[in-house]
């Protein structure tokens, strides 16, 4: 999907990711965040998880996102919080900004591996970055269970691969072999993956409804018409996400 249809499915979100506000807040509670923690945000989409953790904890930090429009919506609502003088927003390949000095105390990647073409690659970019005793925080799906063949069929036409995700405890097994520990999460449940999912429909379809001769529009209803045949037909019932906490093996 290009990065203008991400802009317009949702762009009734605040959360770029199917978390609702509670799971977002439980991530920082369980991380045990406080004041002098530097947290930096590869793909960080409208920045609400940097934004609220400053607000709540008085954290600093860095968000890094391709999109202007994501980054404006992020400057908004750090001027909202009342955090703008904490939190810095870059507009950057995320896979390409500069990490060569060990400087932050959290690097979070949350629903966006594509960076580095997968799990193991954006968990190398995410190290350099990283103080020795800091957390990595990595936004992935997962089976749930595996989906009938047909499933992956459905899948691949959304540029998902049958082995691009893993079990829960095959993720696991991925971390390990990237040098990593596990040693916490917050897994998404129905309801946040619905208020992620639906929103995206009415967007859509709101978008359309004003913009009927949008160049795009025969592809983008197509895309949308797809992706919500896949979740209610499979996702929901197949397809699980998480936010895992990860610390350098020793």
């Amino acid at each position: 999907m290009s990065l203008r249809f991400h802009e317009i499915a949702e762009a009734y979100h605040r959360i770029l990711n199917p978390f609702t506000e509670e799971q977002l807040m439980l991530l920082g509670d369980v991380c045990r965040l406080h004041a002098g923690i530097r947290q930096l945000d590869l793909a960080c989409g409208k920045g609400e998880m940097l934004c609220r953790w400053s607000q709540k904890y008085g954290l600093t930090g860095t968000g890094v996102d391709i999109s202007s429009v994501f980054l404006s919506a992020a400057r908004k609502r750090a001027d909202e919080l009342g955090v703008a003088d904490k939190i810095t927003f870059a507009q950057s390949d995320a896979a390409r900004y500069p990490r060569d000095t060990c400087d932050f105390d959290v690097v979070s990647c949350i629903g966006a591996t594509w960076i580095g073409n997968g799990l193991a690659g954006t968990l190398e970019l995410m190290k350099p970055p990283l103080k020795p005793d800091g957390l990595i925080l990595v936004g992935e799906p997962f089976w749930i269970d595996p989906p009938p063949e047909d499933a992956f069929a459905a899948y691949a036409a959304q540029g998902i691969g049958k082995d691009d995700y893993v079990s829960l405890a095959g993720t696991l097994n991925r971390f390990a072999a990237a040098g990593m520990n596990l040693v916490e999460m917050v897994l998404a449940d129905h309801h946040g993956w619905d208020r992620y999912e639906a929103p995206q429909w009415a967007a859509v379809d709101d978008f359309l409804n004003a913009h009927p001769d949008d160049p795009e529009a025969f592809s983008l209803r197509e895309w949308i018409t797809g992706n919500r045949r896949i979740y209610l037909e499979y996702g929901r019932r197949y397809f699980g996400w998480g936010v895992f906490v990860l610390r350098p093996a020793h």
